[in-house]
């Protein structure tokens, strides 16, 4: 079985975020997206927030579940799962120094482990989480927001 496994803070889940899901249950057999806490970032939203909305958004991807992990290097994650790959998207140039900086310590750590990239398509290369809570608040927000994340995350947005 392929199983991978795709994390991030997901705060909030954007439409980048579940580009990668989506690729990432169509290549494997079993993908399990773990929401972490980034201690360098505050969430707006707590883990058990992001964790339900992250559920709702992946509901129709029968081959993916949605897990919790925290204070634990995730490539050592991966391996106790008996996940072979971790899944990253890549945005831009950016993105791939930093992630391969990451890719070369998890080899090292966890050698099993597999890191693949997906590099996202044009539309979705300058959605972030950060961009989009910068986009919250200003006249018109809702309109402009909407097209960057999912269904379930714009209706939790608008609650406020």
């Amino acid at each position: 079985m392929r199983r991978a496994l795709y994390a991030g803070s997901f705060d909030p889940t954007t439409n980048g975020h579940m580009w990668v899901v989506e690729q990432g249950a169509r290549l494997f057999d079993e993908l399990i997206v773990v929401v972490g806490q980034n201690p360098q970032k505050k969430g707006a939203w707590s883990v058990e927030e992001r964790l339900s909305i992250l559920a709702e958004c992946c509901a129709h991807l029968p081959n993916v579940q949605v897990r919790h992990f925290n204070g634990r290097y995730l490539v050592r994650v991966a391996a106790e799962l008996g996940a072979r790959y971790l899944l990253r998207g890549l945005r831009n140039a950016t993105d791939f120094a930093y992630e391969q900086t990451v890719r070369n310590v998890n080899g090292d750590l966890e050698p099993s482990v597999e890191t693949v990239f997906l590099v996202t398509p044009r539309e979705l290369a300058e959605v972030s989480s950060s961009t989009v809570r910068g986009m919250v608040g200003f006249e018109g927000w809702q309109e402009v927001v909407k097209g960057y994340v999912p269904p379930p995350v714009y209706a939790r947005m608008l609650k406020g």
